[in-house]
């Protein structure tokens, strides 16, 4: 029979863990025979031998995937993208985005439908203004002052001419003062 030892898990007086009730704790070891603590004993030991083993194990196999990796001249920036691919790789296959990005597509489509039907709205409505008897009265009312200032061109010219041809005209006045200015 091994004698217990002072240290790791094979102390003899056993903390509680969190929330564990220190009597119960107390009262359950009160209870086994010292045939029993040896039998947990020895199998607490075994226990703790089988992961002191499998921690080696472990440590020797990430060495030697380290040198793998070293002779293949994997880096640590290498295994990041490639991880970061594979992680983007498993996001795009899962229903839920391609649910949203069908959704996305979708919602995309319709406010592009929606800002064209608003276009053609505010185009018929600008059509509907100029076609207005308060812009036709306009534009008349800036005709005939365009034939009184410009006077080269009769009434019932399109909108954009008379309002180019008044801007001509205003130009023309305005070289003709300044060369008027110059004789003198």
């Amino acid at each position: 029979m091994e004698p217990p030892r002072d240290q790791g898990l094979l102390r003899s007086d056993s903390i509680p863990e969190v929330g564990e009730d220190a009597a119960a704790t107390v009262s359950m070891a009160e209870t086994l025979s010292e045939e029993e603590r040896d039998e947990l004993r020895k199998e607490l030991a075994k226990v703790e031998e089988e992961i002191q083993t499998l921690s080696q194990v472990l440590a020797a196999k990430e060495k030697h995937l380290a040198e793998i990796k070293r002779k293949l001249g994997i880096n640590s920036l290498q295994e990041l993208k490639q991880n970061i691919t594979k992680s983007w790789q498993d996001v795009t296959s899962t229903t839920a985005y391609k649910r949203t990005s069908e959704t996305l597509s979708q919602a995309g489509q319709k406010a592009s439908a929606a800002f064209s039907s608003v276009g053609s709205v505010i185009t018929k409505k600008f059509e509907d203004v100029r076609n207005s008897p308060t812009f036709k009265s306009f534009e008349e009312k800036v005709e005939n002052f365009k034939s009184k200032v410009g006077g080269s061109k009769p009434a019932g010219g399109d909108f954009g001419d008379v309002l180019n041809s008044a801007a001509n005209a205003s130009a023309t006045e305005t070289i003709a003062e300044q060369t008027e200015e110059e004789t003198h």
